[in-house]
C-alpha cells in the first residue's frame, strides 16, 4: 500500500437502527500513522460510526474501505483479521478469563511491525497488568479493566486501533496513565481513531479532529485550528 493512500476511507456513509437514521453521508479518511479524534456531543453518531467500521452495524448507504478493500457490511471477525482492533466502550472484559488469558487468547500479527506487541511488552506498557496477571476480568478495577482492554487490542498488533470513550469513568490518575500510553503509541506510528470527551487532552495527541453534528461532519481540522477556535467547542461540544 502506498503511504499516500488512506488506510481507512468512509464515503457517503449512512447508518441507523431500524427506521431511525443516525448517519447522513459521512466522508472521512484516516491515513497510516495518523491519530484522528472523533468528537461531538452525546447522540451525534460517534458510536454508530465506530460500529459501522468494525462490523457491529451494517450501513445502509455509502462505502467503507480498509486499505482499499470494501468492508461495509462485512462480518466483524473478518474486519478484525484485516487489522482493525476495537477498545469498546464499557471495556467488555471476560469475567472468567485471567489477565494473561485475555492477552494470549487474542494474540496475532496483523501488522508489519518489526517490534510486535508481545506479552512481555504489554506488561511493560501496563505494569499493573503484570501484577494482576492471574486475576479474573471481574476482579479488576475499572481502570485495570481499561488497561486490559487496550492491551488486549494491542495484542492483535492492529493496523488500526479504535478507542470508543477511551477514558470514560476513570479516576484522573488512571486517565493520565491512558493518555501516556496513547502518546507512546502515537510516537511509534500506531494509526488510531479515538473518541473521548477530554478535548484538552486530545489536542496534543490528535493530528486531525472530526466533529459530528446530528450525524454529519460539522467541522474538521487540525488540533492547532481547534485549539485556536474555542467558539467551536461551545458550538459543537458544549464545553
Amino acid at each position: 500500500m502506498s503511504p499516500a493512500l488512506p488506510l481507512l476511507s468512509c464515503h457517503g456513509l449512512e447508518a441507523g437502527y431500524g427506521a431511525s437514521q443516525v448517519l447522513f453521508g459521512l466522508d472521512f479518511d484516516i491515513r497510516p500513522g495518523e491519530v484522528v479524534a472523533l468528537l461531538g456531543r452525546n447522540g451525534m453518531g460517534k458510536s454508530t460510526t465506530i460500529k459501522s467500521v468494525v462490523g457491529g452495524l451494517t450501513p445502509h448507504g455509502g462505502e467503507i474501505r480498509f486499505d482499499g478493500q470494501p468492508i461495509h457490511g462485512a462480518r466483524a471477525d473478518l474486519i478484525a483479521r484485516l487489522g482493525v482492533a476495537l477498545v469498546p466502550e464499557g471495556r467488555q472484559c471476560f469475567p472468567n478469563l485471567t489477565v494473561r488469558e485475555h492477552l494470549i487468547a487474542f494474540a496475532a500479527r496483523r501488522n508489519r511491525s518489526a517490534e510486535p506487541w508481545t506479552l512481555e511488552r504489554l506488561y511493560g506498557l501496563f505494569p499493573r497488568l503484570a501484577e494482576r496477571a492471574g486475576h479474573m476480568g471481574n476482579q479488576l478495577s475499572g481502570g485495570e479493566q481499561q488497561m486490559l482492554a487496550i492491551a488486549r487490542a494491542l495484542s492483535t498488533n492492529p493496523r488500526l486501533l479504535i478507542l470508543d470513550e477511551a477514558t470514560e469513568g476513570l479516576a484522573p490518575v488512571i486517565r493520565d496513565e491512558i493518555w501516556r500510553c496513547l502518546a507512546l503509541l502515537k510516537a511509534q506510528g500506531q494509526t488510531t481513531l479515538i473518541v473521548d470527551k477530554y478535548v484538552e487532552k486530545l489536542l496534543p495527541l490528535a493530528d486531525r479532529n472530526l466533529i459530528l453534528e446530528r450525524g454529519r461532519i460539522g467541522w474538521q481540522g487540525s488540533s492547532a485550528e481547534l485549539g485556536a477556535r474555542r467558539e467551536l467547542w461551545t458550538r459543537y461540544l458544549g464545553v
